[in-house]
């Protein structure tokens, strides 16, 4: 019996003898062969790669130290390799970083804009589009606060907590890896570096030091996550507008677009930054997705691959907005602080979703990309085809970018409802859209404006911005009007038995976790069964969800037994 028990007893690993935890770094022993936790034997993650043999504590005692790697080059990634000048330079690499430096470039003062905060508006933006970057000298008129320049990375991790564990890039060799921010702030304020690691990626909005940074109002007031992600949603909303970004001289990222087409504002705290900047035109962008999918990409410089790459200092106290797409780099010319943030808008809907797409074609990983961008772009289709109807209602023309943007969005749902593509999307399809019926209901919406086009209408002529809001303006006429319809149209109709048997089979194909967005909208008719978990939507009265006993029963159209309860439920009266 008791050899039974040590038979089945988990394996356990290191001098803690713990068992084996894959969120922990780990390093096998060259010599005994065991495994040990990296923080149990004092060695990081970004460190182990520098170790040619391994010898653990005990192990060392009678075989000595580690050995350690030996240095042959400077412009590989991996070091080792011999330098006998057949193999180019790669990026990120000391040599790389020299090179670039020396490099010139044509100024970004010839295509960026350079405004006030307080002109950077969103009635300018939907006016003259959101095409070009902007740089903002100073903070007046931003509605961005931060912390004072004499705030440190010591700061940081009193605000953060030091055992936070964060993704570090080790850039003479372009790799991720993780370290707790306590290590890294160590690293940062030791003047002798072995190596150039840099922060981008440290997202704070759950820590303290959230409250000390507010996103610019732009940013505000056009992201697609403020305005139309909902509280009750059953995906976790996306936290990607509040970044810190802690560089060490000589830091570099190579040329990305950032996820999901995003938008970003970047802030330089104090340092300074150097962005190489590339338009996003359809040749650049070809050019980009295929140096992008080469296997000699880290040996390719790619602004020399464009007919112009701008270069664009960032200085202490300057803030930059990048447009959607927009192919950039960049450099860490001194030790720099700096904050910023993603976000999705109207401006550049079709953009974006061109931008998402070519990730799927990399096969960029899902850990790299917008958090749940598709059932965003539901989210979004839902409310832009209610603010269509109501500018349509109240004789306004709805702006181009927006009909355009919706255009693109409607292509895109239809693609991904796709009967050989459904299976790929549907997990990030909400509970409470039906698929089928919202793209419908999204066409016929724009065949209409678009029928009105030629028509003599009003112009869209107030203050309030109908095509972006924020929770600030929820109270605008529309959204006013919209609330009066449905009470009038709650209070002189009730549900029909059609109606309540709608909702009831709706509720029991979920229990049986079948799809809603495979129905025809017309027959209701299933074609497919998928195993995606669904949780009833939260209009699902409570008596609902504690049983599944059929309540009516129809046969040949007549009600042939009817055991109903009371029923309240608003959102069922039909519009």
């Amino acid at each position: 019996m008791a050899g039974t028990a040590a038979a089945n007893a988990t394996p356990v690993y290191c001098v803690c003898r713990e068992p084996y935890d894959v969120n922990r770094f780990m390093i096998e022993c060259d010599i005994c062969k065991d495994w040990f936790h990296g923080s149990c034997v004092r060695v990081e993650e970004h460190h182990a790669v520098d170790i040619d043999l391994y010898h653990c504590p005990n192990c060392a005692v009678l075989h000595g130290s580690s050995l350690m790697k030996k240095r042959r080059n400077w412009h590989r990634h991996d070091y080792t390799e011999y330098d006998d000048g057949s193999k180019p330079v790669q990026a990120g690499t000391r040599t790389f970083v020299k090179q670039l430096r020396a490099r010139s470039f044509p100024s970004a003062d010839d295509i960026i804009l350079k405004m006030h905060g307080s002109q950077l508006t969103q009635r300018y933006l939907e006016k003259h589009g959101f095409d070009v970057p902007i740089m903002v000298p100073k903070l007046d008129g931003l509605g961005l606060r931060l912390p004072p320049s004499t705030f440190s990375v010591l700061d940081v991790e009193h605000y953060v907590g030091g055992d936070k564990v964060i993704d570090v890039i080790d850039v003479a060799r372009q790799a991720d890896s993780k370290i707790k921010l306590h290590n890294y702030i160590k690293y940062f304020t030791n003047p002798e570096r072995p190596k150039v690691l840099n922060v981008i990626s440290l997202e704070f909005s759950d820590t303290k030091m959230s409250e000390l940074v507010e996103v610019p109002e732009i940013a505000r007031k056009l992201s697609w996550v403020e305005n139309y992600w909902p509280d009750d949603s059953v995906f976790p909303k996306p936290f990607v507008q509040k970044y810190c970004l802690m560089g060490v001289q000589d830091s570099y990222t190579d040329f990305h677009i950032d996820f999901g087409g995003t938008s970003v504002w970047y802030h330089v705290l104090w340092g300074e930054k150097i962005f190489y900047l590339i338009k996003p035109t359809n040749d650049n962008l070809a050019i980009y997705e295929s140096w992008s999918s080469s296997v000699t990409q880290s040996e390719v410089y790619f602004g020399d691959k464009v007919d112009k790459c701008y270069k664009c200092v960032v200085k202490q106290g300057h803030t930059l907005f990048v447009p959607t797409g927009w192919i950039h780099a960049v450099l860490t010319s001194q030790d720099c602080m700096a904050f910023g943030g993603n976000f999705l808008h109207n401006l550049n809907i079709g953009m974006q979703l061109r931008c998402y797409e070519m990730e799927k074609r990399l096969k960029t990983p899902d850990l790299f990309k917008f958090p749940f961008f598709e059932a965003i772009c539901w989210f979004v289709a839902k409310n832009l085809m209610e603010t269509l109807k109501e500018l349509k209602e109240d004789g306004f023309q709805p702006q181009t970018f927006l009909i355009q943007g919706v255009k693109a969005l409607l292509t895109a749902l239809k693609l991904w409802m796709k009967k050989d593509l459904v299976t790929e999307h549907a997990f990030e399809i909400p509970d409470n859209i039906r698929p089928g019926q919202l793209i419908k209901q999204l066409s016929k919406v724009i065949r209409s404006v678009e029928e009105e086009n030629n028509k003599p209408i009003k112009t869209q002529g107030t203050g309030v911005c109908q095509v972006s809001r924020s929770s600030s303006e929820l109270a605008s006429i529309h959204h006013s009007r919209r609330r009066a319809r449905k009470l009038r149209d709650q209070s002189i109709k009730t549900p029909s038995n059609l109606d309540i048997l709608e909702f009831h089979t709706k509720e029991v194909l979920k229990r049986l976790e079948m799809s809603p967005w495979e129905e025809d909208t017309t027959n209701y008719k299933l074609n497919e069964r998928f195993n995606k978990p669904l949780q009833p939507s939260s209009t699902v009265p409570e008596w609902k969800t504690k049983d599944n006993d059929l309540r009516l029963l129809l046969s040949n159209g007549r009600i042939i037994r009817d055991e109903r309860r009371p029923f309240r439920d608003p959102s069922l009266y039909t519009a």
